[in-house]
């Protein structure tokens, strides 16, 4: 057992342990000598490689029956889109895509290769910017993304190889809610379909909800009084990009084999309505407030992509 204690202010405690294969983080909040918050973060690393037509909901129950987790009324499950791309058989082999004039222009423009940038152009719904060495797009569900989400990490066989994203994340996570929810036979449970995204005028990157089933993925804090009576005017947090975050503590980003966490004792409100398009902002018909503001600071000397890279935008 790893413990890692952290005091601040009120003691934050941190606990990673393994427990048969099993990858556990677990959260406890404590102020002054009271119990407050307990919330646990729980990888399955025995889901096996996923191929096309598997049953991804088959596979996560069985992985947490084989590794002694379970799960509970409450339980929100966390996946990386990967594996659901994977099961869709959206797989592609760079090998056999021919590149259209336009791809093979915006190739030279950005310095990647003709046929990736026609993959893209292909999944886009549509081009939002090109400013080299980034093509920033818009997803056919109404996310905003670099490459329209087409990535070569954790897929197996050559650098020729990118998964797709989804067609429609928050259906494929109504689908896996609901085949868990007939083999477990809990109706609360949600389920998070997550991916890798960068923020604007933020460092590196982070994990965010691309499809959601079972919650509200956002909490609406507008009216309510803090505890100083102050009432709220703008508070909206983003519980679903939250989950996606936490999540990716043990998901990881490299070897670690864990595509999906479960997340255990955070209290939240059964919505059987409730989908990422929520917050997406192009959905709703709303502007950015970041809309027309370079997402890459000026940073004098900015001329290769090593320079880029030091960014951690590329």
């Amino acid at each position: 057992m790893v413990m890692v204690c952290l005091s601040i202010f009120n003691r934050l405690h941190y606990e990673v342990f393994r427990f048969r294969n099993c990858f556990k983080l677990v959260l406890v909040v404590f102020c002054g000598d009271y119990l407050t918050v307990k919330i646990e973060l729980i990888g399955l690393s025995s889901i096996p490689e996923v191929r096309a037509g598997d049953d991804v909901g088959r596979l996560i129950y069985e992985a947490l029956q084989r590794e002694g987790v379970g799960i509970r009324d409450g339980d929100i499950i966390v996946i990386t889109h990967k594996i659901v791309s994977k099961a869709n058989g959206l797989i592609i082999d760079l090998s056999s895509v021919t590149p259209s004039e336009r791809a093979v222009e915006i190739g030279k423009m950005t310095g990647k290769d003709p046929r990736f940038v026609e993959v893209i152009l292909r999944e886009a719904k549509r081009i939002l910017y090109v400013r080299p060495p980034f093509i920033i797009t818009e997803t056919h569900f109404g996310h905003v993304c670099l490459n329209a989400g087409v990535d070569r990490s954790n897929v197996a066989g050559s650098e020729e190889i990118c998964a797709l994203l989804p067609r429609d994340p928050d259906e494929e996570a109504k689908k896996i809610r609901n085949r868990l929810i007939e083999l477990c036979g809990f109706r609360k449970i949600a389920v998070v379909i997550s991916d890798t995204y960068s923020r604007p005028h933020r460092y590196a990157q982070i994990d965010m909800a691309i499809g959601i089933s079972g919650l509200n993925p956002v909490v609406n804090y507008r009216g309510r009084t803090d505890a100083y009576g102050y009432r709220l005017r703008f508070k909206m947090q983003a519980v679903g990009d939250e989950f996606a975050a936490a999540a990716e503590l043990v998901i990881g980003q490299t070897i670690e084999r864990t595509p999906v966490v479960i997340i255990r004792g955070y209290n939240w409100e059964l919505d059987e309505g409730s989908s990422a398009k929520q917050m997406s902002l192009i959905k709703l018909g709303y502007k950015c407030i970041f809309e027309g503001v370079s997402i890459v600071p000026e940073k004098p000397g900015i001329s290769k992509r090593s320079d880029l890279d030091d960014w951690g935008i590329t």
